[in-house]
């Protein structure tokens, strides 16, 4: 046999993406290096944020769940996300009047700042938990994008999700968007590895979908899609459990308030089908209190207009301005790639019908109500871990999350100005929440002996926190001198008063891009 027959063994090179795969022991850490920082910036936010409007509804809610075993306070959600809340506030001694008589907003201001509790210690027992289960869903976006791609996938989705100012923002509050979005990418993950062990998987998932919708009925859009992704398996027999499964979880989250179910209809609220739901009754009013809502005619405010009602594309572009470019990039590509895969079923789906959901919506009030849509699609940027520019684009998020640091409810990207001109292209959960009141105090002592006016947009009580100012609308402009302090989302909304006496006042001062104060002559 001559030399030239002898044909030289082929080598089949990895797909670049299984090259690039860390070492076990490397992947790790990098995991842990992630969530590590995630968790510092959530904390530090956590611990420098006075209340933000809904926060202090929960806590009283939750509060009231402890000590009385009512389901009475805020029925518009289910408990689950609130009883989270109560693994912090059961140790946090707070006292509440049990006579008190009054509705949900009431309530809060009531347990926070009437009743002798310290409203920061509050604040930060019932923020924990949910910081907590935040860094949890990131392990989840970690093994999604991990079983979806490999490890650098993983690696790359979980710096998307722990960088992004809009996670670390919301998932630092008392809320519950992010539970109710998590425990859907959670319950997504599950059907997926669902496919090879179905008699493990199937049951968890409808454990994490059962908590989905104990937390926010909203999530209900979602149930078809995971429906579907079962039946698309053949299993019937399975989709049927795992409903039941769901179900289960709902009613035991209300019982474990109430074993009584002690509950009485809230007069005036709008009729609907609600009844063929297989749920508690306070659930079944607790919808139809967010119909009720729907109902209503809400403010919004996008790129400098304020306006009435509301827009289907307000959360597509709250969603461009609040997001960091290089998430943009990745999520983009992520999904192109994706797109044939049978993942998409998976990620880009459930995603898709949620944010449908949201669009059709009567309240541009955030991004929050999208706030699955950074988590799904960080799974769907794993496809295109292994490209070059993907190591640039997470760099670049990064760098945009750090520098808005800690003000990450009012980020906006580099686009759009950075986080100190939000407040000219968005309004409300997005900038302006409530939730500087503690560093306006702070500021203002650099301003002693000045008149000071207040028109403040929040949950927190001024006076708590030594602001002593009138509220210069009730007087006549004339007479409105010294300093003029303006939350952002009231400039946002002002009406001709109000923006008179803004447009008679120069800014002098801004305090976490969310309060601007003004001196008037």
């Amino acid at each position: 046999m001559s030399l030239a027959t002898v044909q030289r063994p082929v080598e089949v090179p990895l797909p670049p993406e299984r090259a690039r795969a860390p070492r076990r022991w490397l992947f790790v850490l990098a995991a842990a290096v992630l969530l590590a920082q995630m968790a510092i910036a959530m904390i530090t936010t956590a611990v420098g944020q006075t209340p933000t409007v809904d926060e202090p509804v929960y806590i009283g809610a939750t509060v009231v769940y402890l000590e009385q075993r009512s389901l009475r306070y805020n029925p518009e959600h289910p408990p689950l996300g609130k009883l989270i809340m109560a693994t912090g506030l059961a140790f946090a001694d707070a006292r509440l009047d049990p006579g008190f008589r009054g509705d949900q907003t009431e309530l809060g201001r009531h347990l926070l700042y009437e009743s002798g509790n310290d409203p920061g210690a509050l604040l930060l027992a019932a923020r924990l938990p949910m910081i907590v289960l935040t860094l949890l869903f990131g392990l989840v976006v970690l093994l999604f994008a991990a079983d979806v791609t490999n490890r650098s996938g993983g690696l790359v989705a979980l710096a998307l999700y722990a960088f992004s100012p809009d996670v670390i923002a919301h998932g630092s509050l008392a809320t519950l968007d992010v539970p109710a979005a998590g425990f859907l990418l959670t319950s997504a993950w599950l059907l997926w590895r669902a496919r090879a062990d179905p008699a493990l998987y199937l049951p968890l998932a409808g454990l994490a979908l059962g908590a989905a919708l104990a937390t926010k009925t909203n999530t209900l859009a979602a149930v078809p899609v995971l429906l579907f992704l079962v039946l698309w398996q053949a299993r019937v027999k399975a989709a049927l459990a795992l409903v039941l499964i769901a179900i289960a979880v709902v009613w035991a989250s209300y019982l474990a308030v109430d074993p009584l179910l002690r509950w009485e209809t809230p007069p005036g609220l709008p009729g609907a089908p609600v009844w063929l739901l297989p749920f508690p009754e306070p659930y079944l009013d607790g919808l139809r209190v967010q119909l009720g809502f729907e109902h209503r005619v809400w403010g919004g405010y996008l790129f400098g207009t304020h306006y009435e009602g509301s827009h289907w594309y307000y959360l597509p572009a709250a969603l461009l301005v609040k997001t960091p470019v290089g998430a943009l990039l990745l999520w983009a590509a992520g999904a192109v790639a994706m797109i044939r895969r049978p993942a998409a079923a998976y990620v880009l789906a459930p995603a898709a019908a949620l944010l449908l959901f949201a669009m059709t919506g009567n309240r541009d009030l955030g991004v929050r109500y999208a706030i699955f849509v950074p988590m799904f699609l960080a799974v769907a940027a794993a496809m295109v871990a292994h490209r070059r520019y993907a190591a640039i684009a997470v760099a670049l998020v990064a760098a945009s999350s750090l520098w808005t640091f800690p003000f990450y409810l009012p980020y906006s990207n580099e686009v759009f100005g950075g986080p100190s001109k939000t407040h000219l292209h968005l309004h409300d959960s997005n900038a302006d929440w409530g939730q500087d009141l503690g560093r306006l105090a702070e500021r203002l002592k650099r301003y002693p002996g000045e008149r000071k006016w207040l028109v403040y947009k929040g949950s927190g009580v001024p006076e708590h926190y030594g602001i002593r100012a009138a509220d210069p609308r009730e007087v006549a402009s004339d007479q409105v001198h010294g300093l003029l302090v303006v939350s952002n989302t009231a400039i946002a909304k002002a009406d001709d008063a109000l923006r008179e006496l803004i447009d008679t006042s120069a800014p002098i001062d801004i305090v976490g891009h969310s309060i601007t104060i003004f001196r008037r002559a």
